[in-house]
């Protein structure tokens, strides 16, 4: 049943990680900032708090979550972490990687977390708020973006507002999150193989200097990690990509010498315009023109993950 009122709005201080964390004690549910997007939080290992979670998102029952941990040691409480997992782990969090691993036997994760895989994907997060929130609520954390299944994802915390509104408990006000879009996910796999299913923060090549070359072998056709979707992060109107000059009809969403309407970074640097990705779909949608038209953006680096948001904004 959706609330009727509005979520709680918590400072980033002291009392507001505190109250999140009960709240997330009790089941209920909370969004908070991480370093890449605010994430809609619950307890992972109760049934009916991820539950809450697709029912808030509208999210279909398949596609699976992400599991925020404290540690590593955390994760392999949850999770198989080899020689490889373990590197990773050593070299990237906390932060913007997810790893996709196989379930250890009587983990305490809700069936629903994995939508019935027998992999878990886990992330250890930087932010120093939900940081704080996982130490004080002494749980691992299930959450995907803060936002309606499918739209764009939240990095601020009027977007989760005006996109769940009544349907989240308490939202922590941590100001606008640095990376802009949501983490990088790597499924290790048997025989030495590894596969990138959703680009972020931290690219390929970063994960091939410590795994060595990525398999071009697919070995699943099913939903493994969130953003893998074809059709996600919409904004609600039409998107036009590689557009050196917009429409009249269109907000043209710049970058670099490509000014537009709005710019994701006048200087061309990929890091501020992933950070400034979403809050310009945001104001593109919310713009009074009924289309939207994206200025060419390169794919290295961030790039590929930027890339990869639009064209799924696209579809």
């Amino acid at each position: 049943m959706e609330r009727n009122f509005g979520p709680e709005l918590l400072a980033p201080d002291h009392a507001g990680v505190a109250r999140a964390a009960e709240m997330l004690v009790e089941g209920r549910l909370v969004a908070v900032p991480t370093e890449t997007v605010y994430g809609l939080m619950a307890r992972a290992d109760r049934d009916e708090s991820v539950a809450a979670i697709y029912r808030a998102k509208g999210r279909p029952s398949f596609n699976p979550l992400i599991v925020h941990v404290a540690d590593p040691a955390s994760a392999q409480d949850l999770a198989v972490l080899d020689d490889r997992a373990l590197a990773l782990a050593e070299a990237f969090w906390p932060g913007a990687l997810t790893l996709v691993l196989p379930l250890r036997d009587g983990a305490a994760v809700a069936p629903a977390v994995t939508a019935g895989l027998s992999t878990v994907a886990l992330r250890c997060p930087a932010h120093p708020l939900m940081r704080s929130v996982i130490a004080a609520s002494g749980l691992a954390l299930a959450g995907p973006s803060a936002n309606r299944s499918g739209g764009v994802s939240p990095t601020l915390a009027e977007h989760v507002v005006s996109s769940l509104g009544a349907n989240v408990d308490a939202v922590i006000d941590g100001g606008p999150c640095d990376a802009g879009v949501e983490s990088t996910i790597v499924a290790l796999r048997e025989g030495g193989r590894w596969q990138i299913l959703r680009p972020g923060p931290i690219p390929r090549e970063a994960i091939r200097k410590i795994l060595g070359t990525e398999s071009d072998a697919v070995t699943s056709q099913a939903i493994e990690a969130p953003g893998q979707l074809a059709s996600h992060y919409a904004p609600g109107k039409p998107v036009r990509l590689n557009a050196e000059q917009a429409e009249a009809d269109e907000f043209h969403i710049g970058f670099g010498g490509v000014a537009g309407d709005a710019n994701l970074s006048g200087s061309g640097d990929l890091v501020e315009a992933a950070s400034r990705l979403y809050a310009l779909l945001h104001e593109g949608a919310a713009a009074g023109k009924p289309r939207i038209a994206v200025a060419p953006i390169p794919g290295e680096g961030v790039g590929a993950a930027i890339n990869d948001r639009l064209s799924r904004a696209a579809a």
